[in-house]
């Protein structure tokens, strides 16, 4: 089956504008919430962290679930009534405070409270992480400036292998990938109170890599078929660039996929959301790859009057000597 990539490229630009102004809508309902589009991390605004887990080898201990409600009780009564509260497993045994930087003994006082009101905790599982608020800031901004050097040597490097207008359409390609990401997370921090760390910022570096990737390609062919054919319209050719490429982009995908849906099952909370934002990433820059980066550049040489590319021109040429 040959898709009509030109043709209903309105569809295809039409449902990406809606998944980014969703997302756009999120960020900025968090933002009044708790001043910031996405809910960081402890890594980027410190404090401490706190994961218990039940200890069910005590008899009756992990009878009920763990009552977020009780827990608040807890954190009110000692001063911490800010701090953010996640019940954690499908059994819901575990617990992940986030809160103010504690001292050892106000650690030791909230993980004995909590002993007495909801029952033992394993010590081997127990996890405890402090970041100051001057290392989470400087995570922060280490993180997005990698992030827009990436997009500067991309478009550097696409500038010179191709033409500025392949550039700067693969650059917006890319934009639309991260603004995707960050605005579904943002819409599942507002919902499930999913937080961004900096696994997050390594995500989107590598969505960015990823989705370049299968841009080139696309344009690799693009530029192959102007010089082998390059009388036939933009249109055509872009369509027919599309079309001879992706079952390759495809199953790319699918294959760097399937292992990052079985991490995102099996491989634990460190790695579920760094895997989540991974799989929608991928899949948003196969997408892009297809229906916008070269829908783009079609579109813009329509319409600047380059729709007979230079390879055309001197195909014409010859024709007419």
């Amino acid at each position: 089956m040959k898709l009509q990539i030109i043709r209903q490229r309105s569809l295809w630009w039409t449902l990406s504008s809606a998944i980014i102004l969703s997302g756009i809508v999120a960020m900025i309902i968090s933002w009044s919430q708790i001043g910031a589009p996405l809910r960081p991390s402890l890594d980027f605004v410190g404090g401490t962290r706190l994961q218990l887990d039940l200890d069910c080898t005590v008899p009756s201990n992990c009878a009920k679930p763990i009552d977020p409600a009780l827990v608040r009780d807890v954190l009110s009564a000692q001063g911490l009534e800010n701090s953010t509260i996640q019940i954690l497993g499908d059994e819901k045994r575990a617990l992940s405070i986030r809160t103010s930087a504690l001292s050892v003994d106000q650690r030791t006082q909230l993980e004995k409270t909590l002993t007495e009101k909801i029952g033992a905790f394993d010590p081997q599982k127990t996890q405890i992480d402090t970041v100051g608020p001057t290392l989470g800031k400087q995570l922060f901004e280490s993180g997005v400036l990698a992030l827009l050097l990436s997009f500067v040597g991309i478009g550097l490097y696409l500038s010179f292998r191709f033409q500025l207008d392949y550039a700067i359409f693969a650059i917006v390609a890319l934009f639309h990938d991260v603004l995707i990401t960050v605005g579904i997370f943002a819409i599942l921090g507002l919902v499930l109170g999913i937080e961004v760390d900096n696994l997050f910022i390594v995500a989107l570096l590598t969505i960015v890599g990823f989705s370049v990737n299968d841009t080139v390609v696309i344009y690799d062919r693009i530029r192959e078929t102007i010089q082998l054919s390059g009388d036939r319209s933009i249109n055509d050719i872009v369509d027919a660039a599309v079309n001879q490429t992706l079952a390759r982009s495809i199953n790319t995908t699918l294959t760097v996929l399937l292992p990052l849906v079985a991490i995102f099952f099996l491989g634990g909370e460190t790695l579920k959301y760094f895997a989540l934002a991974l799989i929608i990433g991928f899949t948003m820059g196969a997408y892009s790859s297809i229906f916008i980066a070269s829908t783009l550049l079609a579109w813009w040489r329509v319409r600047s009057g380059q729709e007979i590319q230079d390879g055309g021109k001197e195909q014409l040429a010859i024709a007419e000597e």
